[in-house]
Parts: structure tokens; sequence; C-alpha cells
């Protein structure tokens, strides 16, 4: 098949968006991949085909995965309070107002349940407003350990500081960004009695020949791992993460936000199966009801709309957002109309603005030297078809 994928990757190359980039596009069996540019700006190596990249919040798809994967085992259940397995978060407190500071709170008026991590609607996470008391302690106090991942604590100590904050809002009410994939994470190692990551590479990576797909590079493979950059002020590439950075040697906290590595062909892998419904090479591994599970809008038109800034006006099934537009014409045809505003140039979209990109400066007024694209990259959600 011959398209003008290579032209586009070339014109952001040249352009000094990326020093590299590879792509994949799959319909069926027919696959076209390319590749071009280099791996870092010093152009140490050409960028290729198996070249690894930190995948950020397309892990959270991964995630949701292996927790179905324990639903469909009969071990857990949508509707089942986590505090069996959790019990750390059995009985949080909730601040009266997503405003309010972080000792005014209410109780927890139901339980968390598995479909409320799945769904992110647990209490947990963040929208665009980082300044909130309760939206800042978790941050502070608990995230930021996993997107610094030098600073991770093992899992058991990162769920005891997390059941020290309140929750932003009682559980099944609005859908918040990254905290509740990393609790998966946590549930899935202790439900199964395994390893986060151990049980990923034995029920997902292995099956699906993901081999290089991880939460850490070997050091044979170091050389393709790719640099990791964001805009300096003068407009061209900072380095934030090389080859022999963090993702160099496993972290005591394996992220099921944002952790993980792959490679273009792992990741086409992965979503192949969930387009078969479950099976790849005449193996099922996650049943039907699922996939549909996860590829189905979960969330009311509200609480999209509240969560507009991150989901750009997708739904959320289990683990990622779906396009709501695709299924239901009343969606489609508002979908239509944002994007005819946009082209009209009377409409942005609220990360363009200095008050909620979390790129910009802090509120102590710094950038941290290795958070704010990773923490954008972290919380974004990303669609799963």
């Amino acid at each position: 098949m011959t398209t003008n994928l290579r032209h586009i990757l070339e014109r952001h190359v040249s352009h000094g968006n990326v020093p590299g980039a590879v792509a994949l596009v799959g319909h069926g069996d027919r696959v076209e991949v390319q590749a071009v540019g280099s791996i870092d700006v010093d152009g140490t190596a050409p960028m290729a085909r198996d070249s690894i990249f930190r995948i950020a919040s397309i892990t959270k798809p991964v995630t949701a995965t292996a927790v179905m994967l324990l639903i469909d085992d009969g071990l857990i259940a949508l509707d089942d309070e986590v505090r069996e397995w959790l019990p750390e978060l059995a009985s949080p407190t909730v601040v009266r107002t997503p405003a309010s500071p972080v000792g005014d709170v209410v109780p927890l008026a139901r339980p968390i349940t598995v479909r409320d991590l799945l769904t992110s609607t647990a209490g947990y996470g963040f929208l665009s407003d980082f300044s909130l008391p309760a939206v800042a302690l978790l941050y502070d106090e608990v995230q930021e350990h996993n997107v610094i991942r030098n600073l991770a604590r093992s899992p058991d100590e990162w769920l005891a500081a997390l059941s020290r904050i309140p929750l932003l809002h009682q559980p099944g009410e609005a859908w918040l960004s990254n905290t509740c994939s990393d609790i998966q994470g946590v549930l899935v190692a202790r439900a199964s009695g395994r390893p986060f990551s151990e049980f990923l590479s034995e029920r997902l990576f292995e099956p699906l020949g993901m081999s290089a797909t991880g939460f850490a590079v070997p050091a044979p493979k170091l050389d393709r791992l790719t640099s990791f950059y964001r805009a300096d002020p003068a407009g061209g590439l900072e380095l934030v993460d090389g080859p022999d950075g963090p993702w160099s040697s496993w972290p005591a906290f394996a992220s099921g936000a944002f952790g993980l590595v792959s490679t273009v062909d792992d990741w086409h892998s992965f979503a192949r199966m969930l387009l078969s419904e479950g099976t790849a090479g005449g193996r099922r591994l996650l049943s039907p009801a699922s996939v549909r599970q996860m590829t189905t809008n979960h969330l009311t038109r509200s609480q999209r709309e509240a969560a507009r800034s991150f989901l750009e006006g997708q739904g959320w099934g289990l683990g990622g957002s779906v396009d709501v537009a695709a299924v239901d014409p009343l969606e489609r045809a508002g979908a239509l109309r944002l994007g005819r505003r946009h082209r009209n140039g009377r409409a942005h979209h609220p990360l363009h603005r200095r008050g909620h990109d979390p790129a910009q400066p802090g509120r102590d007024g710094r950038r941290r030297p290795d958070t704010p694209d990773a923490r954008r990259l972290a919380l974004r959600g990303r669609r799963l078809r």
C-alpha cells in the first residue's frame, strides 16, 4: 500500500518538532510502517521500526485489560468493592467541594468499586486545575512519586500514602485522570497474588509477542530506546530523559497509568487483539464481553463535559477514551458543530490557555526539570479506537 505517511513524518522532522518518528498504519492484513529521522537530536542512530518509546498514557488500556482478565477468570467482578483487596481505601474521606480545603471533608457516600477504578470515577485523580487543594496534595504527596521514577515508593507504601489524601469527588460522580489506573495496577497484583509486571508479561505480553514492552528497558536493548524531549523557550528541544535515565532500571512502582515502554509492532499486536474481540493467533485472551465493556462509553454527557479539557469531547470506556460520536447520531452532530467552531477560530482548547496547561510553571513558579511534559503525557486519555 502506498500512502503519504512517510512524507507526513518527514515534514515534522524537517520542521524540528521531533528528531525522528515511527508510524504504523494497518487495515486488516495490510500494514505500512515508516521510520524517519534519528532516535535523538545528536543523530546517534537512525529511527527504526523496532525503536522503543515511553508510551505514557496508552499504558492505561493495557492495565485495564489486566483487570478484565481477572474478571474473566472470576477472581473479581465489576461491582465488587475494592476494599477486599485494597483495605487502605475502605473508608477515605471526601472534600466537601473540589475547591474546599483538605481538612473540610465529608464521609464516603458508598464504597469504591472495581467499576469506579476502571471508569476513572473513583474520586482520585486530576483535571486541569492543579491549584485545587486536594489535587495539589495528591500530586505533591503521592502522584509525583510515580512521575519522577527515582522517587517512587513500593506499591504498598504508595497506596498507604494515597489513603491519607481525601477524594476530590464521591465515587461515581466525576471522571478524573490518571490515579485510578495506578490503583488498578496494585489491584491486579493483590488479586492475582503476583507482581503487576509479572502478570502482564505472562498473560498479555508473551502471548501477544510483545517482546519489547515492559516497565524498563534491559541493557542489551538500551541502544533502541529513544530520547524524550520537551520544547524549550527558544523553540528548540530540551532533553528530559535519555537512554541511561530512569527507564534503564526497574522502578519501585510499576505505574499502570504511564509506566510502559513499547514499539509500534508491539502496540499493533495489542490493538489487533482488541479489534479481534480478544483473540490473537487463534488463541482467546480476553472475552468478547470484556472487550465490549472496554470500548463502550461509561460516562454521562455531563461527566464528559466536565472532563472536556482532557477527553476533548470523547467518552471513556474501561481504561481509555472512546469515540462516542462514531456510534451516537446526536453526538456526531455535536462533534460537527464543535469542529466548525474550531475551524472558524472562535474556540480554543482549554489546554491552550496558560492557566490550564500542565506544562506551565507550577504553583511555586518553577518548572520541575523532568515532570511537566511527563505529566502532560501521563494525564491525557488516549483513544482506543
